[in-house]
């Protein structure tokens, strides 16, 4: 069953020959099979048969998507569409970050929507009617937003409320701090001349610096990569050779300043989803490289073998909620410099629909302790190029909404079913 009799047969056996924790860390066969491309490509084909699917069912699902709907009409990837594609998913993207990391718990939160029409009600009657600058504006609502979530944790290690009615009851709740903090009028227009505004729409990377972005990257990513090397054979682990890792760099800089060049044939790189990625790219390597990120894993993997390990359970619980929140009012106030204006509806409609269905066709398992962040950048792209998609090709709105339904099931459906197989093939 699994891996773990032979890897404990070959250390009965080599004991004498190499560190016994050479043995224990081959558990993790990723690095073991990166020696070679083609350990690489069959230790790829085992985690498949296994349930270990990773973001492979959203990057077909993607693709297909795509090539469906240029089929139905070529301008779907044309650049002004794609450049638009990305200013579109990165505010409801920004929610997202947040509701990854409260899905790694195995947890929910349905309020993200009315908490960040919250957060962009407060920035706009702080700057609008208050005369606060706009930047210190901005940071009362991220704090507020902070405040918020660190309700939610408490009222949920404390007194072990729900998450699901803790959120339900703060989507109510919110919705009425939002109606209060914008008053009579309603709603709040921004100066067309602050440069949130600009921000959100007119800002734009230069040509050269979309390049030398994609070089920066691939230098980065080698730079990392290199370094866990280093720290992991100083260790007597294994580890993933350094061609491997180099072929990886250059492809990523190839894809990104491929992707620069098409975008500049129209606006290029937009700052906001620029920051949206950045986000998502320094969250991750939160995640996966610092103690902390390794407790909201291991909290959503199973909370009682954490608490037993010495892990703070409650402190886990307290800054996840506290940081999706604060995500929350994040997108929202994206979301205010996007449309130019804070309204009653803003956060409503299907926000709260959207941030948590990116999440989870992302590949972000409702059961908590597996998944990634990039989820939200993956799953918000699949939902809003079907959005822009049906839009190019004149579909009325009920089918979008139908289709991402549908789309949703799907991606639950495959999480399911890979963690049975997971269950079934011992790696559960």
């Amino acid at each position: 069953m699994s891996q773990q009799p032979e890897t404990m047969s070959t250390n009965t056996v080599n004991s004498t020959a190499l560190p016994p924790t050479v043995f224990a860390d081959r558990s993790d066969e990723r690095l073991v099979e990166d020696s070679s491309p083609a350990e690489l490509l069959r230790g790829f084909i085992r985690r498949m048969r296994s349930g270990d699917l990773g973001m492979v069912p959203v990057l077909v699902g993607l693709v297909v998507i795509w090539a469906i709907f240029y089929f139905l009409n070529p301008r779907f990837l044309s650049s002004r569409n794609l450049v638009e594609l990305s200013l579109d998913s990165a505010t409801i993207g920004m929610i997202s970050v947040g509701i990854v990391l409260v899905l790694l718990l195995g947890e929910i939160d349905l309020s993200v929507g009315s908490v960040s029409g919250v957060g962009g009600a407060i920035l706009a009657v702080l700057f609008v009617y208050q005369g606060w600058p706009l930047l210190v504006a901005l940071l009362a609502a991220l704090v507020c937003g902070l405040l918020i979530g660190s309700i939610y944790g408490l009222l949920y290690t404390r007194f072990g409320v729900p998450s699901f009615v803790i959120s339900l009851a703060g989507l109510l709740a919110f919705l009425g701090v939002q109606l209060w903090v914008l008053g009579s009028n309603g709603t709040v227009n921004l100066p067309g001349d602050s440069w949130i505004i600009d921000f959100a729409n007119f800002w734009f990377l230069p040509d050269w610096a979309s390049y030398a972005l994609a070089v920066l990257a691939g230098l980065l990513y080698f730079g990392l990569r290199m370094l866990t090397i280093r720290k992991r054979r100083s260790s007597g682990l294994s580890a993933p050779s350094t061609l491997s890792i180099g072929i990886r760099a250059l492809l990523l800089t190839a894809a990104i300043g491929g992707l620069a060049y098409y975008l500049n044939i129209d606006r290029g790189i937009g700052y906001m989803p620029l920051l949206w990625v950045a986000i998502i790219v320094i969250m991750d390597q939160v995640l996966r490289r610092t103690t902390w990120g390794r407790h909201v894993y291991a909290v959503g993997g199973n909370e009682e073998a954490a608490r037993r390990a010495g892990i703070a359970v409650n402190r886990v619980y307290l800054s996840v909620f506290a940081l999706c929140s604060m995500f929350a009012v994040f997108g929202g106030v994206l979301a205010a410099g996007r449309l130019q204006s804070v309204a009653q509806s803003s956060g409503g409609t299907d926000t709260n629909l959207m941030a948590i269905a990116a999440a989870v066709i992302g590949g972000v398992s409702l059961f908590g302790g597996r998944g990634s962040v990039y989820a939200a950048l993956l799953g918000m792209l699949v939902l809003q190029s079907i959005t822009s998609g049906l839009n190019l090709i004149g579909v009325a709105a009920e089918v979008r909404y139908i289709v991402t339904g549908a789309v949703l099931v799907l991606a639950v459906t495959i999480d399911s079913l890979s963690r049975r197989a997971r269950r079934s093939s011992g790696r559960f």
